[in-house]
């Protein structure tokens, strides 16, 4: 039976799938174990899973901060009030207090700092796994390493312009006078 499925493979990845499926059925006939070495082990192993809840948090804590935001601006739907009084839970600050405006105030700047600190620990994890990946990649292959060091970063399009180019941009854009609207 296996002669004819690898008669009819096309190409070495094919080859490889079939003779796995064929080993794996023999293993199962005869009852061994199976190592999953150099095979998917289901586990996303690209982003851990404490670094996912930071990001969670992150993102629950900026909508936090928009809703309070549009409260303070004078947002009053009934979700935005709920929101709020859910922000202050647990603590003396209720809406009607003449002094909301100052504790709303205090409530996002600590959300935002919140929001650095889990930042900077996620810039500090990466900025670590790379040093110890180009420590790594530098004891196996340099060679390899220092091509990886050499590729353009991909932030742009393209070269960069020159300073003359950008100094006469700037200049001809602030140089002509506009006339703003003066609305509300």
């Amino acid at each position: 039976m296996l002669v004819t499925y690898l008669e009819a493979s096309r190409d070495l990845c094919e080859t490889d799938s079939i003779l796995f499926g064929a080993a794996l059925a023999v293993c199962r006939i005869i009852g061994a174990k199976l190592s999953t070495a150099g095979r998917a082990t289901g586990q996303s192993s690209a982003v851990p899973a404490w670094r996912i809840r930071i990001e969670k948090r992150i993102a629950k804590a900026r909508a936090l901060i928009g809703r309070l935001i549009c409260f303070r601006s004078g947002n009053n739907r009934s979700r935005i009030v709920r929101t709020v009084r859910m922000a202050f839970a647990g603590t003396n600050v209720s809406l009607p207090q003449p002094d909301i405006m100052q504790k709303l105030t205090e409530r996002i700047d600590d959300l935002k700092q919140r929001i650095a600190a889990w930042g900077k620990r996620i810039r500090r994890y990466t900025e670590r796994s790379t040093w110890f990946n180009q420590n790594r990649l530098f004891q196996s292959d340099q060679k390899r390493l220092y091509k990886s060091l050499e590729r353009p970063m991909v932030s742009g399009t393209g070269p960069a312009p020159n300073q003359a180019d950008t100094v006469a941009f700037w200049r001809g854009l602030c140089s002509e006078p506009i006339n703003y609207s003066e609305g509300p």
